[in-house]
């Protein structure tokens, strides 16, 4: 239940007229049937993408990766991490749907923090500590290998730009060059605060990406309503995107996006003590989105999307102001973002991103993103896009508020996302790795599981086998 910002309890949909679908646990004609249909389609697109992928890749190797179309390699194996996966899969799975109706609120959101923490540290010690934490981002082309070429901070943004384009004396390696350098100043500042080293790097990445679930959340409290989003918990939870999570730099991009839109709910919907304040950390969260990843400027859709749900500009001028520091502090140290971006644009297409068959990956991408989602969720999908019309039409500034339930404001929400998912995809920028380089977009999606009927623990189920599969079959690299 909301909050108003006394803290007192309230119900922006305590009189919205209810039809068949509109709440999460009920639905129309064959309801299972429907969302077994909806997550057959994933499971044959994900099929058809391997199937296909692999022949091409077989033919001509254009795809550039092992396993389409996932980027990993074949290896079976286990770890010192399977007993704790398995172990954790079946509490959440046994356990996560009462806890997560019965339990306060903030307690619920600290209780799923800790559990998807706790279901992605066991994925990622499958490999052991040093191969699934602490080596993943000092790989020749991840962060921590160019921390000493920042010990004049100043200078090196100011030459940032001309280390992005292969060829160039010194070149940055690949996921440096493909970031503004708010990235790599993330690992340069604990470095400096000495935290320094592949371990602690993996550690802040798991940490914060996992505080995402919270942010999560939070925003589909606040938009929709507190029942719906603790339906939602043991799928934010219990996420196959748990295994790209641990270890990956986008993990991190992922929880400081989430928390932006999360300020920016709170502060729409005025169930915060301070909006104000609220307003302006989620511009701020959201400037240094744009300098960790070019691409995540597309945030600004799912963004907007809370705009319309909440129906109100109120906290945009404060957004706007708080979303311009980062951008201002990084252009007087002399680092032009847009100069980069077009370097960047002439580096992907000098390396595997001006091989990879677009007509390929336009559609592969979205296998990719099925499996980091789990089947359940495209499930949930299918019912957010038959609620889509009319969803959309409970938008229309006619229409006042209270004729807008929550099942239908958790569809627009995951639109939105799902639209920045369509925009990244037909950019071009975007072949290949979504399953990792979409972690930002695609938390935004997993909510619509709370649309799906019953106690759903056939479904968390099946999220949980998504992941431990992978894991244990494709080694990803992350």
């Amino acid at each position: 239940m909301k909050t108003d910002e006394r803290g007192q309890p309230t119900d922006d949909h305590a009189h919205a007229p209810e039809q068949p679908g509109d709440r999460p646990d009920e639905g129309t004609g064959h309801p299972h049937r429907r969302d077994l249909v909806a997550a057959a389609f994933g499971l044959v697109l994900v099929t058809a993408a391997a199937v296909v992928g692999t022949a091409i890749q077989r033919s001509d190797g254009s795809l550039r990766v092992n396993w389409p179309p996932l980027l990993g390699t074949w290896d079976p194996r286990v770890g010192p991490g399977t007993p704790a996966a398995l172990a954790v899969a079946v509490l959440i799975i046994a356990y996560g749907p009462g806890l997560a109706a019965r339990l306060p609120w903030r307690a619920l959101l600290l209780t799923t923090w800790a559990a998807a923490l706790a279901w992605t540290f066991s994925l990622a010690l499958i490999d052991g500590w040093h191969w699934g934490v602490a080596r993943r981002l000092t790989t020749k082309n991840e962060y921590l290998t160019v921390i000493d070429r920042f010990s004049d901070i100043g200078a090196t943004l100011r030459g940032f730009s001309d280390h992005i384009v292969i060829g160039e004396p010194g070149n940055w390696p690949a996921h440096v060059a493909g970031h503004p350098p708010g990235a790599t100043l993330t690992f340069v500042w604990l470095d400096r605060i000495g935290l320094g080293g592949g371990s602690w790097a993996g550690v802040w990445c798991i940490v914060i990406g996992g505080s995402a679930v919270a942010a999560v959340l939070v925003t589909v409290r606040a938009l929709t309503d507190e029942r719906t989003a603790r339906r939602a918990v043991p799928f934010l939870a219990l996420a196959p995107a748990a295994v790209w999570m641990g270890t990956s730099a986008d993990g991190y991009f992922a929880g400081v996006a989430a928390w932006s839109l999360a300020l920016l709910a709170l502060a729409a919907t005025r169930t915060v003590r301070l909006p104000a304040a609220a307003a302006l950390g989620a511009g701020l969260l959201y400037g240094f989105t744009c300098y960790l990843s070019y691409g995540l400027t597309l945030m600004a859709l799912p963004g907007l999307g809370v705009l319309v749900l909440a129906r109100t500009a109120r906290p945009l001028p404060l957004v706007l102001l708080g979303s311009l520091a980062v951008p201002v502090a990084f252009t007087l140290a002399g680092f032009n973002w847009w100069e980069a971006y077009q370097e960047l644009v002439v580096r992907y297409y000098q390396g595997a991103g001006g091989i990879r068959p677009y007509a390929y990956w336009i559609w592969a991408n979205l296998a990719a993103t099925t499996l980091a989602v789990g089947l359940a969720t495209i499930a949930g999908l299918g019912r957010a896009l038959t609620l889509a019309p009319r969803a959309v039409r409970q938008l229309r500034p006619a229409r006042p508020p209270a004729t807008s339930t929550p099942a239908l404001r958790l569809a627009v929400l995951v639109l939105a996302a799902l639209l920045a998912i369509a925009a990244a995809d037909l950019s071009g920028m975007s072949k290949a790795e979504t399953e990792r380089i979409w972690l930002p977009f695609m938390l935004w999606l997993i909510p619509a599981t709370a649309l799906l009927p019953g106690r759903r623990r056939g479904w968390l189920a099946g999220q949980a086998i998504v992941a431990l599969l992978v894991n244990h079959l494709v080694f990803t690299g992350w």
